[in-house]
């Protein structure tokens, strides 16, 4: 969809910022308090692969506001956003990995039941963020970066419950470093798709918006 506006289009064009607005709004509120929730958790349970999803809330809450800022600027804007949103997710890459090496110095069995409990209430919170989204991503590519966060935070959810399950069938923690290793190619992985995307962004370059004929 383009972003600019068409001729005749223009109250179109209103409502579907509107709603854009609306969503990010929503679903940026939900990672905060998500995000809230697994740093008490992380802590508590010592977990690696809790530690990720925390971090991965608090980057989705700054991801959302910029996005939720450029709505309806122009497409370069909008690419460089991408761009420094690829940057936020190689930087909870790089903390994971951090976390991951420091965990297997100072190993500990997590608390599975907090790990279980925490998994379960972030995975269906992130539901309600990716089907909100969902009908937006291919709006534009601010909308489309904002849904690969949202997506992935599925994944750490899902990855996270399997890395609870593992510690405690296991006794030990290393299903939570398995987890987290995952997560962290994950990471990588969806930031390099990211950045791609903005760095194509930037390179294209960006056409005018039409303007409509006015009466003579």
């Amino acid at each position: 969809m383009s972003d600019c506006c068409n001729c005749g289009g223009t109250v179109e064009l209103a409502a579907m910022q509107a709603r854009q607005r609306r969503v990010l709004l929503i679903v940026m509120l939900i990672n905060i308090g998500s995000c809230a929730m697994m740093v008490a958790a992380a802590y508590l349970s010592r977990s690696s692969a809790l530690l990720s999803g925390t971090l991965d809330n608090l980057g989705d809450a700054l991801t959302y506001l910029l996005s939720l800022l450029v709505i309806g600027a122009g497409f370069k804007a909008k690419a460089r956003v991408a761009l420094f949103k690829g940057l936020l997710i190689l930087a909870a890459a790089l903390a994971v990995g951090a976390q991951i090496v420091w965990r297997i110095r100072n190993p500990a069995v997590p608390l599975f039941e907090t790990m279980g409990v925490a998994a379960l209430l972030n995975l269906g919170l992130n539901g309600i963020c990716l089907w909100l989204l969902t009908p937006l991503r291919h709006s534009d590519i601010n909308l489309a970066s904002a849904w690969e966060c949202s997506r992935n935070d599925m994944f750490e959810g899902l990855a996270v419950l399997a890395a609870a399950l593992g510690v405690w069938l296991f006794k030990g923690g290393w299903p939570d470093l398995v987890v987290a290793s995952l997560l962290l190619v994950l990471f990588l992985s969806s930031a390099w798709r990211v950045l791609g995307m903005a760095w194509r962004g930037l390179r294209t370059p960006e056409q005018p918006a039409p303007k409509c004929a006015t009466p003579e």
